[in-house]
């Protein structure tokens, strides 16, 4: 697998190793089943933090070094290239823009979300892994800012609203679409992304067991939330190596 970044990417603009984990956790969250043919994932640059990493417009599973490109905040190429680019890559650039605590982002159409998305039943941890998610995770309706739409942050205003609904939070739903999740680094924001899908599943089945959960308290996730992070690194290696990316997590 390549990992060498394009000339279009800018001169010297994407390290090595930034690139090289962007492709990692790309192919992570497709092997997870975080995102399928959709959905993409973004790391801030590591030296000019005006800037951004993410794939050309790919099925994240076939990203390769070569596909990485560099965006500025306003979602436009660093520099010419004939690329197709992602549609909603205006989520990553305004988040950025307004949250200098974010590195990296992933949205994905993670379905056991979705339900969540569109009930009056709010997304909660239920198991420690998941503390990130708080008590009040926030949900992006789009209609609040468009009546009529295909559903997608297509536009800077409309990734202005979505950065807004987020706020300070590690995850905003969208209704009806998925969620985006933020962290200060890519391994977290690969963990956060994949045990935002697993508690949604844990949350459902505790529900049909009983119509009240003991959820975590907000004590209890914060705590959690920040052992967790401490060892982000450990689940990256063992998803990588899932991924068959072995040969890249020592290159």
């Amino acid at each position: 697998m390549s990992t060498t970044p394009r000339k279009h990417a800018g001169p010297a603009a994407a390290p090595y190793a930034a690139v090289r984990d962007l492709v990692l956790a790309n192919r992570i969250l497709a092997t997870e089943g975080i995102l399928d043919a959709f959905g993409h994932v973004s790391a801030r640059h590591p030296v000019n933090p005006a800037r951004y990493l993410i794939s050309r417009s790919l099925a994240p599973a076939l990203v390769q070094g070569e596909d990485i490109l560099v965006l500025d905040l306003d979602s436009n190429p660093d520099g010419e290239t004939t690329a197709a680019l992602y549609l909603e890559r205006y989520i990553h650039g305004e988040i950025y823009r307004r949250r200098p605590d974010v590195q990296a982002i992933v949205h994905s159409h993670s379905p056991t979300t979705i339900p969540f998305g569109v009930t009056r039943v709010k997304l909660r941890p239920i198991c420690h892994m998941s503390g990130f998610l708080g008590s009040a995770t926030p949900i992006f309706d789009i209609r609040d800012s468009i009546k009529h739409s295909d559903m997608l942050v297509r536009t800077p205003a409309l990734g202005v609203a979505l950065a807004e609904s987020l706020g300070e939070h590690s995850l905003a739903l969208m209704r009806g679409h998925g969620n985006v999740v933020v962290a200060a680094d890519i391994k977290a924001a690969v963990y956060r992304a994949i045990y935002c899908e697993v508690n949604a599943r844990l949350q459902l089945q505790a529900l049909q067991l009983d119509p009240k959960p003991r959820y975590l308290s907000d004590s209890e996730a914060a705590q959690s939330d920040t052992t967790n992070m401490k060892v982000a690194g450990r689940p990256w290696r063992y998803w990588a190596e899932r991924a068959g990316c072995a040969d890249l997590l020592d290159s």
